[in-house]
C-alpha cells in the first residue's frame, strides 16, 4: 500500500487585476403567435386563392357555354350555304336569292361574313377578305362536315364555320371540292359569357363575407373552452398546485391539461422538498448559532484568561462546525441543479483524480491519527463526469470514514477497474461499520445513527448520492471484508462507474501504392 506525504503548501497566485467582461447578448423577445389567427390564416390564405382561381375557370367555362349556340347557328348557316351550290354544264353557280343574303348578314351586334371558293381556290361569291383555311388533304377530303376555327377579319377576332362542298367531276378528273365560309365577330359571345359570369360572381360577393364572419365565429366558439381554461388557472392562487380538472376540456387538449398535472405534480414535489430542506437545514444551523451564542456569552462574562481562552476554542468549534454545514448544503444545492446548470461531462482518468482529493486530506488524517492510504490500478481507469463535483463525492467519503473511524485505524481509498469497463471507487475503514437495516437510511438528508458520538450533519452520503446519480453510477454499502475486529467490522463504500461511450472510429484514408 503506499503512503503519500503531506502535501506541501502551495502559494496563492497574484491576482492579475480585473478582467474585461463582454456585455451580455441583448436577447430578442419572440413574438407570440396566436392560435386563433393562425387557424384563421390557414383558412382564409387558401380561399382568397382558389376565388381568383375560381373566377377565372368560370370564365373559360362561360366562354365554352356562350359558343354552343352561336357555333350551332354559325353551322346551319354553312350547311344552307353548301347547300346552294352546285354545278351545272361543269361550272359553279349558286342559286342565293337576296333576301337569304340579306338574312346571312342581318345582325345588330355583330359582323357576319361569307365566302364561297371554287376548286381551285378562285373566288365566287362573298367577301374576298375571308383567310381561308390552312387544311391538310385528308381533311379537304372529308367533305360535308363543318369545322370551325378561330381567325382574325381587318384586325378583329372573329369565329368562322367552313366546310368543303363535294362537286360534280368534270370528264375522268379528280373530285372537286368548293369552300364555303361563314364567320362573325365575338360581340355576342362576349355579352353572353359576361351575363353568365355577372351571374355566378356576383352572388359570391354576397357569399364571401357571410363565410368569413361564419368562419370567424366557428373559430371563437371552437376555442372558447381555452378561454375557459385560461380563465380557470388565472384564478387559482399562487400556492395552488392541485391539478387541473380535465373533465370539461375537448378531446384534444386534454394531453396538454396532462402535461401540466404532471408538471404541477412534479413542482408541487420540487417545492415540497425545499420546503423540507430549508426546515432541517434552519434546524441543523440552530445549534451550533446557539452554542456559538452562548460561548460568546459566557466569554464576555468570563475574567480569568484561561476560562477566556477554552470559551473562544469552543466558540471556533462552534463556527467551524457551521462552515462545514453551510459548505455541505451548498454542496448539495450545487449536486441537485448540476442538470440545470449544464456542467460538462468530460473524459478523465479516475486514479489521477482520487489520487489528487487523497493528497488534500492528508493533512487531515494526521489531525485524527488514522492512517490514509491509496491504492491505484494496474493501468487507467478512464470515466465520463464532471471533476469538481466527483471530488466533492470521494472527499465527503473520506470525511465521512475519518470522522467515525477511531484514532489508532485506517481508511483506503482504491480504484479498480479495466480499460473500457465499468469503473469502481472504493473508500474502507476500519470504524464502527453500518447495520444493514440502516444502509439505505444512511443517504437521507440529515440522517444519523444513533449511538455514535461523531460530529456530521448528515448530509454527505446524501451528497455522495446525488451526484452518483447525476453520473450514472450506483452507491453501495459492504462491511470492510478486511477488518480483523469483530465490534469494528468497519464499512466499504463502493461507487460504480458506467463505462465510457466507445470512440467513433474514424474512417482510415485510402492507401495509393
Amino acid at each position: 500500500m503506499n503512503r503519500l506525504p503531506a502535501p506541501e503548501p502551495i502559494a496563492d497566485a497574484e491576482a492579475d487585476g480585473p478582467v474585461y467582461q463582454p456585455p451580455a447578448a441583448e436577447v430578442d423577445e419572440g413574438v407570440q403567435n396566436s392560435l386563433f389567427g393562425e387557424i384563421l390564416d390557414w383558412m382564409l390564405a387558401p380561399l382568397l386563392l382558389l376565388w381568383p382561381m375560381s373566377i377565372a375557370i368560370t370564365y373559360l367555362v362561360a366562354k365554352s357555354i356562350a359558343n354552343q349556340p352561336f357555333d350551332h347557328a354559325l353551322e346551319d348557316s354553312v350547311t344552307v350555304l353548301a347547300q346552294q351550290v352546285r354545278t351545272v354544264d361543269g361550272k359553279i353557280i349558286k342559286s342565293l336569292p337576296g333576301s337569304a343574303r340579306d338574312i346571312l348578314r342581318a345582325d345588330d351586334v355583330d359582323n357576319v361574313y361569307f365566302q364561297i371558293h371554287g376548286p381551285r381556290g378562285e373566288h365566287i361569291d362573298g367577301d374576298r377578305d375571308l383567310p381561308a383555311p390552312t387544311m391538310d388533304e385528308d381533311e379537304r377530303y372529308r367533305a360535308g362536315s363543318v369545322r370551325f376555327r378561330n381567325d382574325s377579319m381587318h384586325g378583329t377576332p372573329v369565329r368562322v364555320a367552313y366546310s368543303y362542298v363535294r362537286l360534280e367531276p368534270v370528264g375522268d378528273d379528280a373530285p372537286r371540292l368548293a369552300l364555303v365560309q361563314v364567320a362573325e365577330t365575338l360581340e355576342k359571345r362576349g355579352q353572353l359569357a359576361n351575363e353568365i359570369i355577372k351571374g355566378v360572381i356576383l352572388p359570391q360577393f354576397i357569399i364571401l363575407p357571410i363565410v368569413l364572419a361564419l368562419v370567424w365565429f366557428a373559430l371563437a366558439r371552437g376555442l372558447s373552452p381555452l378561454a375557459q381554461l385560461q380563465e380557470r388557472i388565472r384564478a387559482r392562487g399562487s400556492d395552488d398546485l392541485s391539478p387541473i380538472e380535465s373533465s370539461d376540456v375537448p378531446e384534444e387538449i386534454s394531453p396538454l391539461v396532462r402535461s401540466l398535472n404532471e408538471m404541477l405534480a412534479r413542482l408541487s414535489l420540487s417545492i415540497e422538498m425545499q420546503k423540507r430542506f430549508i426546515a432541517d437545514a434552519a434546524h441543523q444551523m440552530r445549534t451550533p448559532l446557539a452554542g456559538m451564542r452562548m460561548q460568546s456569552e459566557l466569554a464576555l462574562r468570563q475574567t480569568d484568561g484561561g476560562e477566556i481562552h477554552r470559551s473562544l476554542e469552543q466558540l471556533a468549534k462552534s463556527s467551524q462546525a457551521a462552515t462545514r454545514l453551510v459548505n455541505q448544503l451548498l454542496a448539495l444545492a450545487r449536486a441537485e441543479n448540476q442538470p440545470q446548470t449544464g456542467a460538462a461531462m468530460l473524459p478523465l482518468e479516475l486514479s489521477e483524480l482520487a489520487r489528487g482529493v487523497v493528497q488534500d486530506w492528508v493533512q487531515a488524517s494526521f489531525a485524527h491519527r488514522i492512517d490514509l492510504g491509496y491504492e491505484a490500478p494496474p493501468e487507467p481507469v478512464q470515466i465520463v463526469g464532471d471533476p469538481t463535483m466527483l471530488r466533492e463525492l470521494l472527499s465527503n467519503l473520506i470525511d465521512n470514514a475519518l470522522r467515525y473511524t477511531p484514532a489508532g485505524g485506517s481508511v483506503t481509498v482504491r480504484v479498480r477497474g479495466q480499460h473500457g469497463e465499468p469503473g469502481y471507487l472504493e473508500v474502507e475503514d476500519t470504524g464502527p461499520g453500518i447495520a444493514k437495516a440502516e444502509r439505505e437510511r444512511v443517504f437521507e438528508r440529515f440522517y444519523r445513527i444513533l449511538g455514535h458520538a461523531a460530529e456530521g450533519s448528515g448530509l454527505g452520503l446524501a451528497i455522495v448520492r446525488e451526484i452518483a446519480q447525476q453520473h450514472g453510477a450506483e452507491v453501495d454499502i459492504y462491511s470492510n471484508p478486511r477488518s480483523l475486529q469483530p465490534k469494528l467490522p468497519g464499512c466499504l463504500f463502493r461507487v460504480g462507474f458506467p463505462p465510457p461511450p466507445a470512440p467513433e472510429a474514424e474512417s482510415e484514408a485510402p492507401h495509393y501504392g
